[in-house]
Order: C-alpha cells, then sequence, then structure tokens
C-alpha cells in the first residue's frame, strides 16, 4: 500500500483486508489507554507486542466462539496501516509512513490464555479473531492525537475514548518498532483498547468505529460489524484445552464484580436527594456559609465569581475541569480534538454541577455559549469558572445558572491547556472534589463536603428561623440590642412562639 492507494481528503476508501489490502504481518500493542491501564492495574515502562497470525485477519462478517470456551472478548482499536517501508525511523518522522488509519477488533480467547505465556498465539490468533476496516482514512488528513474510538454490542455504547492521552503515541510505536524490524506497506499496527472490553457471547453482535470528530468533513471508517457464532469444533483435542480460572474471568470481562466472582465495594453511597435538594433550597448561601464555618470550615466558598443572571439557585454535585497554563507544546498535544474539555461537558449527567479550575486567569473564556447548551441539554445543574465565560450574554440567556469572574472574547487557548477531569481541583481559592455538594445563589457559590449537608443545612433552617423572628421584632419597633445576638429573655420568647414541636 502506498499513499496513492488512499485518497486524501475526509472521504474514506475501501479496505479489503482478505483480499488485496491483505497485512504482511499485524502487530499488536498490549497496553496503551490510561483507562484500560486502570483497569488491569499496571503501568507499563515501554511498549510491549505480540504478532497475530495473517490468517486471523477479517473483514466485516462473523467470529466463532471455539466450542466449549466461555471466555471469548472483544477489543476496539484503531489499527494503523503502514504506507511505506519504515526501517530505523526517527518519532518525529514517523507518522509519515503511516498510509492510514482503519478500525480493528482485537477478538480473544481468555479460555487459551494460560498456555501462550505471553504470546497470545492461541487465544489471539485464530482464524477470524482480527476483523478490520471497512473503510480507510488517509494519515495525511489526521491528527493523530485527535482520534476516536467506539465500540458498540448489541447497539449499546460500550467503549469511548480519544487519542488524546495515550501512553504510547503512535508516532512512537513506529519509531520503536522500525528499530529492529522493517515495516512494509500494508503491515497492520493494533494499538491498544480503552476501558470497556468485555465478554460476548453466540448472538452478540460487536460494531466498531474509528473517527476524526474534529477534522474537515468528520471521516469515519465505518462501522466494522463482527457477529458472534457458537464454533463447531472443540480445541484441546492435539494440544492445550480450555482452562479458565478466576484471575482470566476477571480479565476478560474488565473487573471481578463484572464477572460476578465478588460484590462490589462500595462505600454507603451519599445520594443528593429530592428532600436534601429543597431543604438547600430553603435556606441561602450566606447562613450555609454561616453554619460551615462554626464547623472550622472557613474556605469552601468560591470567590471572585458571580451570577450571570440573578435571581437564580443553583444546587448540585461537582464535576471538574482543571484548566493548565497554556503552552504551545502542549496544546498541540491536548488542546484539540475530543479533548478534556469536551468531554467533560459531553461526560455530565442530570445534577451535575461542573466547577473549572482556570487559575483565577480571567483574560479568556473557559466556555462558550456552544458548551454551556451542551450541559443545559445533559441535564446539568450549573456550571461555575473561576474564569472567564465567552459569549456571556448568550450563556446568560440559557437556563442553566452559571458563575465566572465576567465575560472575555478570547478562546481558551489564550492563556489554557484543556488537562484533566473528575479530579480534585481548586476554583476560586476552595478545594473542589467530584461529588462535593455545590450551592450556589446571588451571594456566591459554597462547597459542601457530603457527609456535612445533613448537620449544615439542619443548622442553617434553624438560624433563619431566628432571624426570620429577630427581623419581625426589629420591624416592630425593638432595639436589636439583647436581640440580635438574642439574649436569654428574648430565646425564652423565641421558644414560646415557635411551633408546639419545638421545631
Amino acid at each position: 500500500m502506498t499513499y496513492e492507494d488512499v485518497s486524501s481528503g475526509p472521504q474514506a476508501a475501501p479496505y479489503d483486508p482478505t483480499g488485496a489490502d491483505r497485512p504482511g504481518k499485524v502487530i499488536a500493542l498490549h497496553l496503551n489507554y490510561p483507562s484500560r491501564i486502570a483497569q488491569r492495574g499496571r503501568t507499563p515502562e515501554q511498549p510491549s507486542y505480540f504478532l497475530k497470525p495473517t490468517t486471523s485477519v477479517a473483514g466485516s462478517g462473523e467470529i466463532e466462539r471455539p466450542l466449549g470456551t466461555e471466555l471469548l472478548a472483544f477489543e476496539g482499536e484503531i489499527a494503523l496501516v503502514i504506507g511505506r517501508a519504515a526501517r530505523d525511523v526517527s518519532r518525529d518522522e514517523a507518522w509519515s509512513y503511516v498510509g492510514a488509519v482503519t478500525a480493528a477488533d482485537d477478538f480473544g480467547v481468555y479460555d487459551l490464555r494460560y498456555a501462550d505465556k505471553g504470546s497470545n498465539l492461541r487465544s489471539k490468533g485464530g482464524d477470524g479473531f482480527t476483523p478490520l476496516g471497512p473503510a480507510l482514512l488517509d494519515a495525511r488528513a489526521l491528527e493523530p492525537t485527535a482520534l476516536r474510538i467506539r465500540t458498540w454490542v448489541d447497539g449499546v455504547l460500550v467503549q469511548d475514548d480519544t487519542t488524546a492521552d495515550l501512553v504510547f503515541p503512535f508516532a512512537q510505536l513506529v519509531a520503536d518498532l522500525s528499530q529492529l524490524i522493517t515495516l512494509e506497506p500494508g503491515d497492520v499496527i493494533l494499538t491498544g483498547t480503552p476501558a470497556g472490553s468485555s465478554v460476548v457471547v453466540p448472538g452478540q453482535t460487536v460494531e466498531v468505529e474509528v473517527d476524526a470528530p474534529d477534522a474537515a468533513g468528520s471521516p469515519s471508517t465505518g462501522r466494522l460489524v463482527t457477529r458472534v457464532t457458537e464454533g463447531r469444533v472443540a480445541v484441546g483435542a492435539n494440544g492445550a484445552g480450555p482452562r479458565i480460572d478466576d484471575l482470566q474471568r476477571a480479565e476478560a470481562w474488565g473487573s471481578a464484580e463484572a464477572a460476578g466472582l465478588a460484590p462490589a465495594r462500595r462505600e454507603p453511597e451519599w445520594q443528593l436527594t429530592d428532600d436534601r435538594r429543597a431543604k438547600l433550597a430553603s435556606v441561602a448561601t450566606a447562613t450555609l456559609s454561616s453554619q460551615l464555618r462554626k464547623l472550622g470550615f472557613d474556605d469552601t466558598s468560591i470567590d471572585g465569581v458571580r451570577p450571570t443572571r440573578a435571581g437564580r439557585k443553583m444546587i448540585g454535585r461537582a464535576r471538574t475541569l482543571r484548566f493548565i497554563p497554556a503552552r504551545p507544546d502542549l496544546f498541540a498535544s491536548h488542546g484539540g480534538g475530543y479533548n478534556a474539555q469536551k468531554r467533560a461537558f459531553d461526560g455530565l449527567n442530570p445534577g451535575d454541577v461542573l466547577v473549572i479550575e482556570a487559575r483565577g486567569e480571567a483574560g479568556t473564556g473557559t466556555v462558550g455559549d456552544i458548551l454551556a447548551l451542551r450541559a443545559q441539554v445533559r441535564g446539568a445543574a450549573g456550571i461555575v469558572t473561576d474564569g472567564g465565560i465567552r459569549d456571556i450574554a448568550a450563556v446568560a440567556d440559557l437556563g442553566i445558572p452559571s458563575y465566572s469572574q465576567g465575560g472575555h472574547p478570547a478562546v481558551l487557548g489564550r492563556r489554557h491547556v484543556p488537562w484533566d477531569v473528575d479530579v480534585t481541583i481548586a476554583c476560586g481559592g476552595a478545594a473542589v472534589q467530584p461529588g462535593d455538594v455545590i450551592v450556589g445563589d446571588d451571594d456566591g457559590v459554597l462547597v459542601i463536603p457530603p457527609h456535612l449537608v445533613d448537620e449544615v443545612v439542619a443548622a442553617a433552617i434553624a438560624q433563619e428561623r431566628e432571624e426570620e423572628f429577630i427581623a419581625a421584632r426589629v420591624a416592630e419597633g425593638e432595639s436589636v440590642d439583647g436581640l440580635y445576638p438574642m439574649n436569654a429573655a428574648w430565646k425564652a420568647r423565641y421558644q414560646q412562639e415557635v411551633t408546639p414541636d419545638g421545631e
């Protein structure tokens, strides 16, 4: 395959991996995506590989789960198709040797994994175990850090990740392999799978798609479709047969819990119930702040932010997004494509408040009207940034509450690089963790640790009842001396006037 074999631009070219385009060799990477590495619990220092036979290559169609086996697992992957011979190429020039990109599914039978000792020949080398296609995307038209891989099982999305944060970038893989191995035109490199790989059974259908959503024309490979069928021949008559244990079950399914081996180990989960939400809505942030201070929590206000529109109450659970200071090389690697900012907004759920760490930098926007609209459509409860908001008038007109240091016309790349999602951050001088309760009104925004909510809101309700009593007496002409705060006599009178049950 040469560059001329792939039409330049957004249009995908047909790919026949079992015919004229059949690769000379298929090299697969073990681990690459941070989400998968987190599942496996081990971080590789260097890339490691295994070979798959060319007879394992297939297009869309069917795959047989060998008779007598149980743990057939899929792995949606991005496949690099080499465009010209590469031997001992540098990392800087390595991407120019990639002719095209396509979708792949790296199937494996974990029942046979014990016998391979790392080679994966039996477990991943079976006929049809490497579907590729259905189309090629011209590598010249693609940014390698801005690709997306998605996998569906029976129409349900189970894998969704991007190449923005790979441990081993594509150029490194090509350069690394070419040190000792000549990569020839048509050779395929499988680049690892994200979290979400699991077991499938006969009758199920797996679909994999690779696209570049932010490139011109949003090019896509289309969906690589594989239907699982039951095999007709048992393995093991002349060698290793199926054998599984709890480790293989857990790794095939993705976790011990998913494999049904152990109950999920969860702390009792705190919920922001409708009752808690209503109680929080009934009191002012000023009152909540007073009660937090009494408990020693004096740094829970997100300082310097104000609402884009007054009169709105915001209550929800924190989701977080962190920007780091702008740097050209880091923005090139993390700022484009389906970056952390876009993933943060796309991942919001009903009741979430997205809190953005912008280091108090108000000299650029950190969110605009399109992403704010996305948050609103997702059902989010609000947006808080200690930076600026772009298109602030349009954002203010939306129904979703938002808080910032004010408007600014510049895009985030002027000062920021989108970096992390759902990590502990600092926003407006306050520490914010995912799951914290965020409450905002015209006075500002507070961060309340979930375990304090019930105590704080009960005390705040009691405080506001007392203050309503005090305000009524002041309106009647009483002096504030001894009344605010109440002395013993006024407290006794107050107790006589509250409800009979003392509430």
